[in-house]
Formats: C-alpha cells, structure tokens, sequence
C-alpha cells in the first residue's frame, strides 16, 4: 500500500468528484468525497487531511461560511476553491479569509493538479516553520548498518521481512546496541518510507507532559497551552512512529497508548473530538518487560498488543566479529563529517584489548572509546593508553570481578550480602568510577537515566 497525502473533494457535482478523483488517485494521492457541508464537517473532525478541493456553493452552506470552520479544525489544511465564472468575486474574498487559491469550473485538471501540489508545498512549510520539521524528519540521512557476524546478519534478514508488512515491531537489547537503527531500518524498507518517522524517548518525556506531547493539546486545555499543539501521533500518520524505551511509560499514559493502539483513535486534550490516524507502531526497550508486568509495572495488555513480531539485538560481547568493522566505518563516518587530519588506526595490542572487552555500554560505550583514542593518539595511531588511560587497562568482564570464585572469596564470614546490596553496591561504585556522571554510568549500567535516578533516591 502507498501511503501519500489526502485531499478531501468538497462538492456536490458528483459526476465533476469522480473525474477529479480519478485523476489525482492516479497521481498517488488518497482522495475523500464529500456532496455536503456537513458530511464534509464530520470527515475534517475524525480525519487528519493535507488540502479541500472546496466549492464555493453547497446545498447545504456557503463556502465563505464554511471557509473559516474548516481552518479552525485543522489550521495548516490547505483549501483551493472551485467556482464558477460568476462567483470570483466570492472566491477572491475567499483567499482574504485563508484560501490558497481558486479555480474555476470546468476545472483544467492539469492546472488542478499543479495548484495542488503548491498548495500542500505551502503546508509543508507551515509545519517545518512550527518547528516539526525536527520531530519528524530525525531519520539518519544515510543508514548504515554494520553486520559482519552472522547474528546481525541474521537480524538484518529478519527486519527486511517485518518491515514489509505493518504489524507492531517490538525491540528488545541492551542499552546502547543500536535499536533505533533497527527502527529505523524497518521505516525505510517499509512501504511508508516517504511519510514521517516520528521517535518518541518515553523514558525522557516528564510524565506530566507526555501525554500532551504524544495525542497534543487544544489552545486554553490547560495552563500554559497558549496554543494548539499537535501532538506526535498525528504527525505520525501514514508514517511509523517509534517508542523507545516503552519499558519507561507511566502506567497512566499506557492505558490511553493501548485504547489509540486498539482503534487508531484519540483526543486531543481539552477536545472533544475523536481522531482517526494510520499509524505503524515500533517499539524498543532494554527491560525485560515480562519481568515488569509481574512487578505491576507494565499493563500485560500492552505488551501483547505491542508484541505483534520481535527483533532481539544481540549485545555486542556476542558478536564480537562487528567490533573492528564498526570501528573502522566510525573512522570512515568521521572522516568525511570533519576531514579528519589523520587516518585513524588500532595498533594491534588495541585490537586484542578491544576484541576481549565485553562491552556493558555496547556500541555505545564502542564509540566513546574509540573517541578519546582519537584526541590522546599520536599520528592518528591508537594505542591501549589512549582509549583506557595510563593507569588503567581493559576489564575482560562487566562485573567487578572476572570470575566466580574471587566473587565470593571477597565475602568474609560466610557473610553474604542481599542482591539488592550488590546492586546498590556495583551502582554506586560504578558512579564513582565515572566521578558522578550520571548519563555515563547508567549507559555502563545498561539501564536508562531515569532508572538509575529512581534508584539512587531509594538509595
């Protein structure tokens, strides 16, 4: 299916709808027909529409009238007024209240098509001058993904063959393994690679404000809603929207996300009205969320309904054959972003350390090391000092300790402490490792930064 931009024919010639229809289907355009105002009315109340073909004499209202009802449902709508050659006067007044332009009937179809597509160039700037440009256009401009293992080469299989259909994607990994990239991945081999990718962080959204910012609000639903807002959803339609760190959503916002979820439909706060979207869910976290359900955490509805297809990122330290490869497209990327005095390389100690390191942080915490290599390096040669430090080498493990038995020779007594103990322990020593930097140490950590500050306060 194409997913592409609707028109709305507002006239009550029906002969004249469907010659109209017929050409600009042809043109990839999803078309709706309307004979009357008020059939008309209740399409722009449900539906998200980029531009109205609108006559200017209906059986049942005036255009001039009807004019200004349609921009307040959806002020960035474009309207091109179809009149007959007594009526420009009328249609000239109708450009004084928000149309973009006028025609006249019969309509010349290829001068139609033409002040049709300008009139949705126009809408198209009206959103990127509000600032939604950078909601939904975020997509990597050139993605790249490295798979020279056979797991991510199995993974990039896999995503070729979920993008194609429109079901819920769910993403399971680590932090920091690439996530997004796969969502991403999946929008563009999908058949709405040419509508919007909208990412949602739900874990770096306030809860007070999430609401608003995934459904939108109306002018005066609150206090500080100076103005209309459309929320992520909507800019989302006919396009994928992508929840990372669902894991992370209040409960309160789950129920609303799994009633949009289950019929396409919501409300913007502080309005009545239902609205109809076609919207493909991705969704990505680091927590096992079946885990979460048992702790009351995350509603098992939502996870099911989530759930349709999984993609399981393997953690770095399982896929060892990618260090070096994804090292050496960083030096590429880099290279061509800052012209780069030096060709960067690993001495070959440096690839041993890295080949051995599990990885907590992932790619993630890959990149960072690559990074201070390149500033401490000599000639663009990286040797271990300069990604690990002088006084400091490369841990073989995550944990503290590399292997079991000097786990527990560390515990004097037969005195063990409690899970929670440890955890709060290797927290804690993990922060001070990083001297005090949050964002890193939970990056370290693998859980997100709003999980490691719920933790700290219950420390």
């Amino acid at each position: 299916m194409k997913h592409s931009q609707k028109i709305l024919i507002l006239d009550d010639e029906e002969a004249l709808r469907a010659i109209i229809a017929q050409r600009l289907k042809r043109k990839g355009y999803e078309i709706m027909e309307a004979g009357t105002a008020e059939v008309g009315l209740s399409l722009l109340k449900d539906t998200l529409i980029d531009a109205v073909l609108l006559d200017i004499k209906l059986p049942d209202g005036d255009g001039l009238i009807l004019l200004p009802k349609i921009k307040q449902l959806q002020p960035d709508l474009q309207v091109v007024m179809l009149t007959g050659n007594g009526t420009i006067e009328s249609a000239i007044e109708a450009m004084k209240l928000g149309a973009y332009d006028y025609l006249t009937k019969p309509c010349n179809l290829s001068e139609l098509e033409i002040t049709l597509q300008k009139a949705l160039e126009k809408r198209k700037l009206l959103l990127e001058n509000t600032g939604l440009r950078q909601v939904v256009n975020r997509q990597t401009p050139e993605l790249k993904i490295i798979a020279a293992s056979a797991a991510m080469i199995a993974l990039l299989e896999m995503t070729r063959k979920v993008a194609q259909t429109d079901a819920s994607v769910l993403i399971q990994g680590e932090s920091g393994v690439g996530k997004e990239l796969i969502a991403q991945a999946i929008h563009s081999c999908s058949s709405r690679v040419n509508r919007a990718y909208v990412p949602v962080n739900s874990g770096a959204i306030p809860e007070t404000l999430i609401e608003s910012e995934l459904f939108g609000h109306e002018k005066g639903a609150f206090t500080g809603a100076g103005t209309q807002k459309i929320g992520l959803v909507e800019m989302a339609d006919n396009g994928t929207l992508f929840l990372d760190e669902i894991g992370e959503m209040p409960l309160s916002i789950q129920v609303k996300l799994l009633r949009f979820l289950e019929s396409g439909e919501f409300r913007r706060i502080g309005d009545t009205r239902l609205r109809r979207v076609d919207v493909r869910i991705v969704a990505a976290t680091n927590r096992d969320l079946l885990e979460e359900i048992q702790h009351g955490r995350f509603r098992e509805d939502l996870f099911y309904r989530l759930n349709g297809l999984t993609l399981i990122v393997p953690p770095l330290r399982e896929r060892r054959e990618d260090i070096l490869p994804l090292v050496q497209h960083h030096f590429e990327t880099e290279n061509k972003k800052k012209l780069l005095q030096h060709a960067y390389s690993l001495l070959p100690e440096t690839e041993e350390q890295l080949l051995n390191y599990d990885f907590p942080g992932n790619v993630r915490e890959l990149f960072h090391l690559i990074e201070r290599g390149q500033i401490l390096s000599i000639a663009g040669r990286i040797a271990p000092q300069d990604i690990w430090g002088e006084s400091k080498q490369a841990l073989k493990t995550s944990p503290a300790f590399d292997s079991e038995e000097r786990f527990f020779d560390s515990f004097q007594d037969n005195h063990y402490p409690s899970l929670e103990d440890v955890e709060k322990h290797y927290i804690l020593a993990t922060l001070k490792k990083v001297k005090g930097n949050k964002t890193q140490a939970a990056n370290l950590l693998g859980i997100s930064v709003r999980n490691l500050y719920r933790k700290l306060e219950s420390y």
